[in-house]
């Protein structure tokens, strides 16, 4: 085990055995025993990305059955649509949850709901994503550094090149905080590294609008106006990677963010150049917790790690740290994470590069 395995997999661990610790203590004040135990969780889609439903939903339920077996957890998918959503989150105050975990679909228009649910006594958590309006706490990546790790890896794709590089940038949903964050992140790492970025535009997320963003550039552009595309996550990327290929275009390094099974193939294929790989366990493991800390009635700002600004009020929160794998790094990073087993990425249609690779 190399040392960037041991620092993954020993700041999983401290982060939750920190947070469980805590979180099992009796020391705080705790609910009448009649209270709703229910704690709500509202995830924004399923599209663009297969995290959701395959990673954060089934590790936030273990991590909170763990840690309060009297507590259960009431989720529902906005699939994307900011009105259903919203729909949901009503639907969870009426039936009496007091903590939501709340990842927005469009989180410049939840201050309303939120605002609304704090003065009947419900705690927000905002996951993932800042959500607008009064939330009792935070957790997710540190976004602004996660686009700078996209960007650093996209110049180092390039290598000699980088410097006479036009990069188109497919940035995320404008209406995501998290967007914006990344996108100034990449710019950070990209600008002045690389000779230009000649096409920026939003891909909403969505794998489609992301398709039809790369074939506006490359009309625009033409075949030779650009040596590498920036991917704000792995959704758009996968779109983005089969409009060049219909282009007649290769040897262009796309990278992308969520480390999806699906990346990590393209990363070993080579088709993409790199993926960020935000282990699900310790973000999960720290909402849990903090979802059972405001149950039990227990303060958060003794185990948040950080503080986040939204319009002038600090938000307790826990930030965690991203990890860029490419070809050399999926060993140490995703399958030494726990992520997938070898045996996962290494279907028959991957067998070969696996060998070549050195995963087994």
């Amino acid at each position: 085990m190399n040392a960037m395995t041991r620092r993954l997999l020993v700041g999983t661990a401290a982060v939750s055995m920190t947070l469980s610790l805590a979180a099992c203590g009796s020391s705080g004040s705790t609910p009448s025993a009649g209270a709703n135990k229910t704690i709500g969780l509202l995830l924004p889609e399923r599209a663009s990305s297969t995290r959701y439903d395959t990673f954060d939903k089934p590790l936030i339920e273990s991590s909170i059955s763990g840690l309060c077996t009297k507590c259960t957890v009431d989720y529902a998918n906005a699939d994307g649509d900011e009105g259903t959503q919203k729909q949901q989150f009503d639907d969870m105050l009426a039936r009496g949850v007091k903590v939501i975990l709340l990842d927005a679909v469009n989180a410049k228009i939840t201050a309303p709901w939120v605002d609304a649910a704090a003065k009947k006594g419900a705690k927000v958590i905002a996951y993932d994503r800042l959500a607008s309006g009064n939330v009792a706490a935070y957790v997710s990546f540190d976004n602004k550094r996660t686009g700078e790790l996209q960007g650093q890896a996209l110049v180092e794709a390039l290598g000699n090149k980088a410097a006479n590089a036009q990069v188109v940038m497919v940035n995320g949903a404008e209406s995501d905080p998290n967007a914006a964050d990344f996108k100034a992140g990449a710019h950070k790492s990209l600008d002045g590294k690389v000779k230009g970025i000649v096409y920026e535009q939003s891909g909403e997320w969505k794998p489609e609008v992301a398709a039809a963003k790369m074939t506006e550039a490359i009309g625009k552009l033409g075949k030779n106006g650009f040596q590498a595309v920036y991917s704000a996550n792995d959704g758009m990327a996968a779109s983005i990677i089969e409009t060049l290929k219909k282009a007649g275009l290769e040897n262009i390094p796309v990278g992308g963010q969520d480390a999806s099974l699906d990346a990590i193939q393209r990363v070993l294929t080579g088709e993409q150049a790199y993926t960020i790989f935000k282990p699900y366990a310790p973000e999960t493991d720290a909402a849990a917790n903090i979802a059972v800390y405001l149950v039990k009635g227990l303060d958060v700002t003794t185990v948040a790690t950080a503080m986040t600004d939204s319009n002038g009020a600090q938000i307790p929160s826990m930030l965690l740290s991203p990890i860029v794998v490419t070809k050399p790094r999926i060993n140490d990073t995703v399958i030494a994470g726990g992520l997938y087993t070898a045996a996962q990425i290494c279907d028959p249609a991957h067998a070969a590069a696996c060998k070549a690779a050195g995963i087994q």
